[in-house]
């Protein structure tokens, strides 16, 4: 084996370690010593720089009316009193207008109907790509009001029995908590298998057979006589919890008209 000093890697080896990993390696020896030795500084900067990278996106991947916005993991459901600086965010681009929006205005159609399918495809697209949107999000998004929003998405899901995946409906934050309805009716109204249930609501289906199993529970009370009060005390949720199974089982069971 040759003892021959390598020049070239000598002199030109530093260039290839000027690396913008580096500089943040060296910022965070630099800033925090006791954080660790080299390896770890320099597992430290691979971490931040995915996270930057991630949030950004070359303007050459942007097209005319698209955005880019910061929603919260689809795979980081909420925990008692979670502030939204320790939830994972993920970045989604989503067509905020489109050509079909354009056109919607200039047939006049309804501004509900407009507003309602540009919500649904923000929420589906953030979706797809591991987000999910607040009412808070679409609002600021669109340019209206949260109250708005919940409401003409709500209505939709009453009248389609679908549901629109966003942080309300996935992640029970906010108002438009009518999953429990939707699941509920899709099994008992519909018919349909719970596997096939949690495909049409975006849960999984445990989440789906945590919700029946509540309902039927909540039923079971109601036959035997309970109160409310004393049904929410022998299952141990809250009340309001049991009045909202209550009324999906109202709805159930009433007579077709």
């Amino acid at each position: 084996m040759s003892s021959k000093p390598d020049f070239v890697k000598k002199k030109f080896s530093s260039i290839r370690d000027r690396t913008l990993v580096q500089a943040l390696a060296h910022r965070i020896a630099t800033q925090f010593p006791r954080i660790g030795g080299p390896r770890i500084c320099q597992l430290c900067a691979e971490m931040l720089l995915e996270v930057i990278q991630k949030q950004m996106r070359p303007t050459e991947h942007l097209t005319n009316g698209q955005v880019l916005w910061m929603a919260v993991s689809a795979a980081n459901p909420p925990r008692h009193q979670q502030r939204i600086i320790d939830t994972e965010l993920v970045p989604v681009l989503l067509d905020l207008s489109t050509a079909e929006d354009v056109q919607a205005r200039i047939d006049r159609r309804p501004s509900d109907e407009r507003l309602l399918k540009r919500a649904v495809r923000l929420c589906e697209q953030a979706y797809k790509q591991g987000g999910l949107l607040s009412n808070c999000d679409i609002a600021e998004l669109l340019n209206v009001s949260d109250s708005r929003i919940a409401s003409v998405l709500a209505e939709h899901e009453r009248k389609t029995s679908t549901l629109v995946p966003r942080r309300a409906t996935l992640h029970d934050v906010g108002t438009g908590l009518t999953h429990k309805r939707v699941i509920c009716w899709k099994r008992y109204a519909e018919g349909k298998e719970p596997h096939i249930v949690a495909r049409e609501t975006y849960h999984s289906l445990g989440a789906v057979d945590r919700y029946l199993g509540q309902y039927d529970r909540v039923r079971s009370c109601r036959v035997q006589g309970f109160t409310p009060e004393k049904t929410a005390h022998t299952l141990a949720c809250s009340l309001g919890l049991v009045k909202q199974y209550l009324a999906i089982d109202d709805e159930l069971t009433q007579p077709l008209t």
